[in-house]
């Protein structure tokens, strides 16, 4: 993704799950994204961001995961730009998955072959070639 800022980034996600899922209307998930991101930044450190919600019309969890080969600054807590996010969006009614998802993600992406895997893939496909190679669960 070619966004310059957190709120750009937030944005082209948001975007991102309207045209994967059309029900899914782009302003409101942006306004989730955002009320979370004012508890405070969902950037973990160590190049990577995992932005997410609860939306009432979502049936089941749904992820995105994009990449910015310049990097966002999106206030993580070591000041390092972001250059993958996992954007996790989760139906009302499923917080032990949802719980269960960002602890998963945030562990896969602190191992550092997984993070130099993710960002040097060609594509969107090698990218979930990675994903589903490291973690036979998904």
């Amino acid at each position: 993704m070619d966004a310059t800022s957190k709120d750009e980034m937030l944005a082209s996600l948001a975007g991102r799950v309207s045209a994967v899922k059309p029900s899914l209307e782009r302003d409101k998930v942006l306004a989730v994204l955002k009320e979370r991101e004012s508890l405070g930044s969902t950037g973990i450190g160590g190049g990577v961001a995992i932005p997410h919600g609860k939306l009432l019309d979502l049936d089941k969890l749904l992820i995105v995961i994009a990449r910015s080969i310049g990097g966002v600054n999106f206030d993580s807590a070591d000041n390092l730009p972001v250059h993958l996010l996992f954007l996790v969006l989760a139906p009302d009614s499923a917080a032990p998955v949802y719980l269960k998802m960002l602890a998963r993600i945030s562990r896969l992406v602190k191992m550092e072959e997984v993070y130099n895997r993710l960002m040097e893939a060609a594509d969107e496909a090698a990218i979930e070639k990675v994903i589903r190679e490291v973690d036979v669960t998904l």
